[in-house]
């Protein structure tokens, strides 16, 4: 018995050792959130037909957490169709069952079924984004993921008055899912959309879309952090806005070596955060984006807009266009992702492996 009990006082000991050496961050909350996969009628271009969503928005909710933060999401499906949620760039460390690829890492969530996504956002800050994993669901089942630093920590760049989650998406006046299954059918790429998408609006440039425009605000003189998002399915996107610069601090999460550049190129399921400063005259500018394909296929290259306004302009004020480059532009694309370089401070190194 005496050698039993020294041999578990030596086991408590080592415990309590090592619990020493663990850090547990004081600051680490559990974000909850309920996500409800819901068919609501959605209008837009003249057209209106049913479309599933997540809290009847389009796009869903942004999902706010802190690095080392435990996220908890419950996700009811009252749709037609099988679900799953997928969080798009979220390193799983040791929860890649909740990484969320429909019959990868779990099975479906069934009509009138629930499924709680918990997991910890460990080693990460900055912008990603959450989409249906399923079909062709992320159409319209998506939305942003805002990462903050911890607390304490700042951004390693000007911190800004506010920030904006610009989400690019498309619109089909059809059923998403039945444009799937002809191209599957036939054999031929699915048929394009029918509009690109900024913030789940197409833009005055649109038929019946004058009430489907997304307007930021801005005060001159201010710095904004727009954290951009490209939902389309499969189009990399030029974004831009008249007049004004963009400088490049983030893409995917991670910080950039800054520059500076009148358009972006974003790829599919991409993210970038660009800083802008609202130093033009004062009035209404247009944000702009539009395809890229430099390859002999069909793609949807008409511009979607939405209008970045300055306080105490009124609405009548027309706003100008940006000059994105051509829709085939392989130069400038070129250029665009040599551009790209990692922060790689000591405080955010760029740990490439040798």
């Amino acid at each position: 018995m005496a050698s039993g009990g020294s041999f578990l006082s030596w086991l408590i000991f080592v415990f309590v050792g090592i619990l020493g050496f663990i850090s547990f961050p004081a600051e680490a909350a559990v974000k909850k959130y309920q996500f409800d996969i819901q068919v609501k009628n959605v209008s837009r271009l003249c057209h209106a037909k049913p479309i599933v969503t997540v809290n009847g928005r389009f796009p869903g909710p942004t999902i706010y957490v802190r690095e080392d933060d435990r996220v908890m999401i419950n996700v009811t499906n009252y749709a037609q169709y099988n679900m799953s949620i997928h969080w798009h760039g979220l390193k799983q460390y040791r929860n890649g069952w909740a990484d969320g690829p429909a019959y990868i890492t779990q099975c479906p969530i069934q009509t009138r079924s629930s499924y709680t996504y918990d997991f910890n956002v460990t080693g990460q800050r900055g912008t990603l984004w959450w989409h249906a994993h399923i079909l062709w669901l992320r159409a319209t089942v998506y939305g942003a993921i805002v990462i903050m630093p911890k607390q304490g920590t700042l951004y390693p760049f000007p911190q800004p008055k506010m920030e904006v989650p610009i989400l690019l998406g498309e619109w089909w006046n059809s059923d998403v899912e039945e444009v799937e299954k002809q191209g599957t059918q036939m054999g031929l790429p699915p048929n394009m959309s029918d509009a690109h998408t900024i913030n789940g609006k197409p833009g005055p440039l649109f038929p019946c879309s004058d009430k489907h425009t997304f307007t930021m605000e801005v005060e001159s003189g201010k710095t904004y952090l727009l954290r951009i998002i490209n939902a389309a399915l499969n189009d990399e996107l030029f974004f831009g806005i008249a007049g004004h610069n963009m400088t490049v601090v983030e893409v995917d999460a991670v910080y950039t070596k800054p520059f500076t550049t009148q358009t972006i190129l974003i790829a599919p399921g991409q993210t970038t955060n660009v800083l802008v400063q609202a130093n033009q005259v004062p009035g209404r500018y247009f944000m702009a984006t539009r395809a890229f394909m430099d390859a002999p296929l069909p793609i949807d290259n008409r511009t979607a807009t939405a209008i970045l306004q300055y306080k105490g302009i009124p609405n009548t004020v027309l706003p100008s266009l940006p000059q994105l480059p051509a829709y085939n532009d392989t130069k400038f694309a070129l250029g665009y992702s040599q551009k790209l370089r990692s922060l790689n401070t000591p405080l955010f190194p760029a740990n490439v492996p040798s």
